[in-house]
């Protein structure tokens, strides 16, 4: 084995939801930064090495990181160190591992599902994934995409919403060659959490709902955006960035025994939830949000709480951080894991702002000469009517809430 081949570093990453995946990281991304799923048959060098492992049934790359998943009964411990093996021979011999990336030999239906998975991976999936989700392209047919939720997302009552305003918007102005995007997910099928337990009546609040603020459309609860988002104490514009982003989620639920014939809607931010229920009439009223259990969305709160721990833990001397670093510091290296922090970030925002507090978030910022946090966090703070004074511009609205936050952190 070459000099060259010791000296490259593949840093394995166990998955935190698949004991039977891993991801294997490397210093730097794989073919200008390359995303796809490698296939056993493919005429790629990467994907010969692999699947010619006893044990590898799946494996996709991603940025930097490549990502093998093992038959259950294969052992890590055996299979972890042969890969690592593999990578760094295919890598050593050749420029190209993936083979052609989109050679002229892919149909452009082929190639388009590529790109809207690349998308949904990169832009989409890290969001959903923290309330339990998963979005993914099953087909692409004369330029028609169709799309799956699954997990969290099947049977929600904000993921009609979630396609139109955020991922379909996305994937349309990223690939205009769409021709149609199809919602081909059994939402029947999704969970029903709250009804099934049987609580008990729903709660009586005398707050009707005028008809035309909400209603059915192909099968799915549409609440007027106007009418909802200050009810989440937002506003139009960020309700429907929380939705692309997975911020904003939620459940619709269908009535068992005594309160069957209703429909019970649930909608939650990372601070706040807002819930209505219309009976077999179409007449609805708004009703106290029931408990939330123990889920995904409370892990990402617990997250948030770790992010807002680290910052304020810090010294003068070692803020503001980089998100990278300050993702590297809690132990994050896996593809997503800067869009994970700016979540988080993002609900510290909220939470200040509901309490009357400097945005601790502003200790985290970009790489950048000017050491600014990124467009989302103005944006956000502007719609928390926090953003810069008029005259002021970012870089001074920034300094600005860092010695507000150094003060109130001094005392």
């Amino acid at each position: 084995m070459s000099d060259t081949a010791t000296r490259r570093r593949v840093r394995a990453q166990s998955s935190a939801h698949d004991p039977d995946a891993m991801g294997f990281i490397l210093d730097m991304p794989i073919q200008d930064g390359a995303s796809l799923r490698l296939e056993a048959a493919a005429d790629a060098p990467l994907a010969r090495a692999l699947f010619a492992l006893e044990g590898v049934v799946r494996a996709e790359v991603s940025d930097a990181t490549i990502w093998v998943k093992k038959h259950t009964e294969a052992d890590w411990a055996t299979l972890k160190p042969a890969i690592a093996a593999a990578i760094r021979e295919v890598l050593d011999e050749t420029n190209k591992p993936l083979g052609q990336v989109g050679s002229a030999d892919a149909s452009p239906d082929d190639s388009l599902r590529g790109a809207v998975e690349n998308l949904l991976n990169q832009q989409v999936n890290h969001a959903v994934a923290a309330h339990g989700g998963h979005i993914s392209a099953e087909k692409v047919e004369g330029g028609t995409v169709y799309l799956r939720m699954s997990g969290g997302c099947q049977g929600c009552a904000a993921s009609a919403a979630t396609l139109r305003e955020g991922v379909e918007r996305m994937l349309r102005a990223a690939l205009p060659q769409i021709v149609q995007i199809v919602d081909v997910t059994d939402h029947e099928a999704g969970e029903n959490p709250f009804y099934a337990r049987n609580d008990g009546p729903s709660p009586v609040l005398n707050r009707p709902i005028p008809q035309d603020l909400i209603s059915w459309e192909e099968g799915q609860v549409v609440v007027d955006p106007d009418y909802l988002a200050p009810k989440l104490g937002l506003n139009p514009e960020t309700l429907r960035a929380g939705l692309q982003r997975g911020d904003v989620v939620g459940v619709t639920e269908v009535g068992q025994g005594d309160d069957t014939g209703k429909t019970r809607v649930i909608i939650r931010t990372t601070t706040r939830a807002w819930a209505a229920e219309i009976d077999a009439s179409g007449k609805a009223r708004e009703i106290p949000p029931p408990r939330l259990v123990k889920s995904a969305s409370a892990k990402q709160k617990a997250f948030s709480d770790r992010v807002r721990a680290h910052l304020q833990g810090l010294d003068q001397t070692e803020a503001p951080i980089t998100y990278g670093a300050l993702a590297q510091a809690l132990g994050l290296w896996a593809p997503g894991s800067i869009a994970k922090i700016t979540r988080a970030l993002e609900t510290t925002m909220r939470e200040d702002a509901a309490a009357d507090r400097p945005f601790i978030a502003a200790r985290a910022v970009n790489r950048g000469r000017d050491k600014l946090p990124g467009k989302g966090y103005f944006d956000l703070a502007r719609a928390l009517s926090r953003g810069p004074r008029p005259g002021e511009n970012d870089l001074e609205s920034h300094a600005r809430e860092l010695r507000r936050l150094n003060d109130a952190m001094a005392k």
